[in-house]
C-alpha cells in the first residue's frame, strides 16, 4: 500500500444543550473528537457492505458513567435515558458529507449526566453503540431536558 494514499475517516462534532423547565437553554457544549468505538467501525463495514443485514443508526443513549472513552467500549458505563434520533444529511465540506443525528431527552427524575453514545437500537441497554463521549455533567431534574446533536463528518 502506497504511503500517500489518502484513508476516509470520520470526525465527530457533538453539541449539547441542556434546557429548564420553561424551554429556555441553561448551557450549551460542543465537542469535537475523531473516536469511533471498535464495535461502530465494524457496524460501518457491515453497512457499508451490506452484510448481516445490521440496522443503522436511530438512537442517542446517556448515562451518569465518567469513564473516558475508549475504542474497546460496547456500552455506556451507566445508561439512564435513550431516544429514537431524528437523521439527516448536511454538508459539511461536500455535499451530503455528513449524517446528522439530533434528540432530545427529557427527564422525569433527577441525574448527574455525563456521557452519552448512539446506537442503533432504541431499546435500552441493547443494540450496538457507534460512538461514547463523556459531557458535562449536567444535574438534570424532571422536567429539564437536554439536546444532543451528533454530527459524523466524512473526511479523507
Amino acid at each position: 500500500m502506497e504511503d500517500n494514499v489518502n484513508i476516509n475517516k470520520e470526525h465527530v462534532i457533538l453539541k449539547v444543550k441542556f434546557i429548564d423547565k420553561d424551554g429556555n437553554v441553561i448551557s450549551e457544549e460542543t465537542k469535537e473528537h475523531d473516536l469511533v468505538v471498535n464495535s461502530g467501525l465494524a457496524l460501518r463495514a457491515q453497512l457499508l457492505g451490506g452484510v448481516s443485514s445490521p440496522t443503522a443508526l436511530n438512537a442517542i443513549a446517556v448515562g451518569t458513567g465518567t469513564t473516558a472513552p475508549s475504542a474497546t467500549q460496547t456500552a455506556l458505563v451507566s445508561e439512564v435515558a435513550r431516544v429514537a434520533s431524528t437523521n439527516s444529511l448536511v454538508t459539511t465540506n461536500i455535499t451530503n458529507d455528513t449524517l446528522q443525528m439530533v434528540g432530545t431527552i427529557s427527564f422525569t427524575s433527577s441525574y448527574t449526566i455525563s456521557e452519552v453514545g448512539t446506537f442503533n437500537s432504541t431499546t435500552a441497554n441493547s443494540g450496538t453503540m457507534y460512538s461514547r463521549d463523556t459531557v458535562g455533567p449536567y444535574n438534570v431534574t424532571s422536567g429539564t431536558s437536554l439536546q444532543f446533536t451528533f454530527q459524523f463528518v466524512q473526511t479523507s
